[in-house]
Formats: C-alpha cells, sequence, structure tokens
C-alpha cells in the first residue's frame, strides 16, 4: 500500500518532465575565467531552445521550424512525456551552431551557419560547472566583473550581450523532475518573460502556441518566464548599453496573463519585472562621440575593449544594499572613463553611473515612466545578485523592434529632439532580420578573459 501510494505521487512529477536525449553525446565547451584571482576551469552549455527537440528513444522532431507536432504534443504533459532535448557534440559546436572555442578563455559567436541539417540564427550560451552539471551562480555585490569583448563584426541590427539572469542552478530540475537540467542548458528567463522558451520548469510550453509570422525558427506559448537581468553588456559596433532590470519576484517565475507584462495586451508596466530597465547608454545620453568605429571615438570598437562593471553597496560589503552601478574600460593600455551625459536641461550632468537618482532623472528627461523604482530599484537588482545570477553570452538579431531600441531612433516615430529617442546612429530602415541575417551572416562577437573578484582586483591579475 505505501509503495503504491509512492508510485501515485511521482508520477505526475515523471509525466510533466523534460525528458533526456541519448541520440547525440553531450559535449559542454571548455572555458576558463578568473574567480576572485584564481584560474577556474569551467565551461559552456547551450540553450535547449536551440537544441535538437524529438522524441524519445527516435529521430522523429517534436518540433520542426516554429512548431510543434501535435501528434507528440496533444498538451504539455504528453509533450513532455514523449520528447527529449538532446545533446550537442563536440563537432556541432561550430558545424551547427557557428560556435568556436577561442583558446581557453574566449568564444567566438557566429550569426548564421548552415548546418547539416538545417540553417542556424545567433546563439545563447550558460557558464556551467560540469562538475556539478549545475550553472556556476555569481553573487558580485561589492565586486567587480571584467571581460574583454570584439564587436567589430556586428553592424546594425545586431546585439552581441553579456548578461546575468536569475536561472535556477539546476536549470528546472527541482521545480518538475526535469531530467534533462541545466547541463543541456534548461532554466531561461529574463526580464522580458519570454513566451518562446519550450520548457518552463520542464513542461511544454505548448498551450496557445503561435508560431511567429516572421522568424522560421521561433513562436510562443501561454507562459512566459520571468526573472532579474543585469545586462552587463549590449552592444554592436555603433551603440552600446548596460542595464538594470529588477523584478518582484525571486528566481524564476512562470507567468501567466498579466504578471507577464505583455505589450500586446497593454500590460507592459503590470507584469513582476521592470522590461524598461535603467540603461546607461552614451549615445542615448548625448554623446555620439564616445562609442563608435574608428579611432574617431573614445572607444575605437574596430579593436577589442575590456570592460569592467562594478557594483557598490552601501555599507561597502557583500551582503549590503546595492546603490551604484559603475563602468569603465581599458583599450590599447588606456583606462577610458565612463561617459557622461551631454544634455543641458535637468541633473543628468552629474552623473556618470547607474544610480537611484540617476535612473529617476534619466526618465524624467526621456518622458518614460519609473517602472524600475516601482519594481525594487537598485535594492531590488542588488537581492538578486545577492541570491546568485547566472552568466550568459548570446547573439541575436531583433524581430519585434529590428533592434532600434539599441543602435537607433526609438520609438521610430519619436522626435529625435526628445532627449531619448536617439539611441544609436543606425538609419531607420535598419535592422530588418531578413536583411541582417543576409548581409551580415559571418557576423561573429568574440568575449574573452572573463573574471570578476574584489574592486579593484580583476585588470591586476587578468593583466599579469
Amino acid at each position: 500500500m505505501k509503495l503504491s501510494i509512492f508510485l501515485l505521487a511521482i508520477f505526475p512529477t515523471i509525466a510533466l518532465s523534460q525528458q533526456e536525449g541519448h541520440q547525440k553525446q553531450e559535449y559542454n565547451l571548455p572555458f576558463t575565467v578568473q574567480d576572485n584571482g584564481n584560474s577556474k576551469r569551467l565551461s559552456l552549455t547551450l540553450d535547449a531552445n536551440w537544441r535538437w527537440t524529438h522524441k524519445v528513444n527516435d529521430y522523429v522532431n517534436c518540433y520542426e521550424g516554429n512548431s510543434w507536432d501535435s501528434q507528440f504534443c496533444p498538451d504539455p504533459a504528453t509533450c513532455a512525456k514523449n520528447c527529449a532535448v538532446d545533446g550537442v557534440e563536440q563537432g556541432d559546436w561550430g558545424g551547427t551552431y557557428g560556435i568556436q572555442s577561442q583558446g581557453n578563455d574566449g568564444v567566438g559567436l557566429k550569426l548564421v551557419t548552415q548546418g547539416p541539417y538545417s540553417k542556424n540564427i545567433g546563439s545563447r550560451l550558460y557558464l556551467l560547472d560540469s562538475s556539478s552539471n549545475k550553472y556556476e551562480k555569481l553573487q558580485l555585490l561589492n565586486k567587480e566583473f571584467t571581460f574583454d569583448v570584439k564587436v567589430s563584426d556586428l553592424d546594425c541590427g545586431l546585439n552581441g550581450a553579456l548578461y546575468l539572469v536569475e536561472m535556477d542552478a539546476d536549470g528546472g530540475i527541482s521545480h518538475s523532475g526535469n531530467a534533462a537540467g541545466a547541463k543541456y542548458g534548461t532554466g531561461y528567463c529574463d526580464a522580458q518573460c519570454p513566451h518562446d522558451v519550450k520548457f518552463i520548469n520542464g513542461e511544454a510550453n505548448t498551450i496557445d502556441w503561435a508560431p511567429s509570422e516572421t522568424d522560421p525558427n521561433s513562436g510562443g506559448g501561454k507562459y512566459g518566464s520571468c526573472c532579474a537581468e543585469m545586462d552587463l553588456w549590449e552592444a554592436n559596433s555603433r551603440s552600446q548599453a548596460f542595464t538594470t532590470h529588477p523584478c518582484t519576484v525571486s528566481g524564476l517565475f512562470r507567468c501567466d496573463g498579466v504578471d507577464c507584462g505583455d505589450n500586446d495586451s497593454g500590460d507592459r508596466f503590470d507584469g513582476v519585472c521592470d522590461k524598461d530597465g535603467c540603461d546607461y547608454a552614451s549615445y542615448r545620453l548625448g554623446d555620439k562621440d564616445y562609442y563608435g568605429r574608428g579611432q574617431g571615438f573614445d572607444i575605437d570598437t574596430e579593436q577589442k575593449v575590456t570592460v569592467v562593471t562594478q557594483f557598490y553597496t552601501d555599507d561597502n560589503t557583500d551582503n549590503g544594499n546595492l546603490v551604484e552601478v559603475r563602468r569603465f574600460y581599458v583599450q590599447n593600455g588606456q583606462t577610458i572613463e565612463n561617459s557622461k551625459p551631454e544634455f543641458s536641461e535637468g541633473e543628468l550632468s552629474d552623473f556618470d553611473s547607474i544610480t537611484d537618482e540617476f535612473c529617476a532623472e534619466s526618465k524624467m528627461l526621456y518622458g518614460d515612466y519609473n517602472d524600475h523604482d516601482i519594481k525594487g530599484g537598485l535594492q531590488g537588482m542588488g537581492e538578486a545578485m545577492k541570491r546568485g545570477m547566472v552568466l550568459v553570452l548570446s547573439l541575436w538579431d531583433d524581430h519585434a523592434a529590428y533592434m532600434h531600441w539599441l543602435d537607433s531612433n526609438y520609438p521610430p516615430e519619436g522626435d529625435v529632439m526628445q532627449p531619448g529617442v536617439a539611441r544609436g546612429p543606425c538609419p531607420a530602415d535598419s535592422g530588418k532580420p531578413s536583411d541582417v541575417e543576409n548581409q551580415q551572416a559571418d557576423a561573429t562577437v568574440v568575449f574573452s578573459n572573463v573574471g570578476w573578484g574584489p574592486i579593484g582586483s580583476t585588470l591586476k591579475k587578468l593583466n599579469k
């Protein structure tokens, strides 16, 4: 009797579980970082959304193009029982996904790769501790984070991003008995509460799934996957930004309805996360000569640059409240201080970093709603950082807004004389994914020399 009760209790969990495929042998890409002055050999794993999803113990696709096969996925439970996400073999990294190691501590992400069975667009990678098959969780309060990046190949419409999100360390195994887990790149979430995540907490996101009208590889389901997000770097060779996105929830939250804050339903500011965030973007803040292609800019994007981000707390301890996110760069041996706002209006000229005061002043000047403050401000962002966040590397183009929010005028119909509308120098007709993928197919972003430690420590170690 006790055994029967036990089996009944665990059966629903198994039925809802995302399965581990066995057609390909998983190979996580080696990746060395500097952790508090010590070399640490970790690895990178590929997001589950990019992986082959097929019938368990078969080669038949459960998801093909941008649609689920209703034969195997008539409902979430049946789909999770029938379908598995499979491994990425060593040769698949470059041959299928366009991802290449650059020495022991670097990786290059290419935009378009024609693989043996399909065309791959972009990628998203997570920092993984292969010894535990869990994501490496970074706690960066009262610390700094440093990396090198080369964006010379990225033109208008692309985003080579490096950021932190509050994913579960195990990739969602503890939520639902997910059999794949972090090793297979499961459990993604961010402050935009994306609906295109195929499995959330191990359950297939098939309900109300609608294929994208413009993206042959993507669609969206009923549920979104929300969590706090710290964008350390969103950039191409024309423009860049770093942004804080606090949320009112802890960890991954599967949203439904108003909680998702969907634009289509008019609920953008009613969801659990601050989707706009508080961004420090040089061009948007009026300094159009700070960042760009060539020696005429303070930061020349035709060359590699070192990016340093520091997280200051109110009491200078790891347990304090986050009060400032500060940035500087190093290029050709020269330290380059962060840009400063170049608007005569308001009090923005007093700021050169992200603080709650900067966020309030910039949003007032831009005419933006200060959802950042409503969702907890820097203290809320800091609470997520205390709990630990996962490092994400990605390259993507934008089917929703053509990346104009990063590198052109946004909103497109906005008055360019209004502070905050001009985000970058890219023309209004740029960024259409079909054009970007055709004209910039070989575009590659390279991230390397990643490290973190006490404030003031990382450059000394990384430059040895």
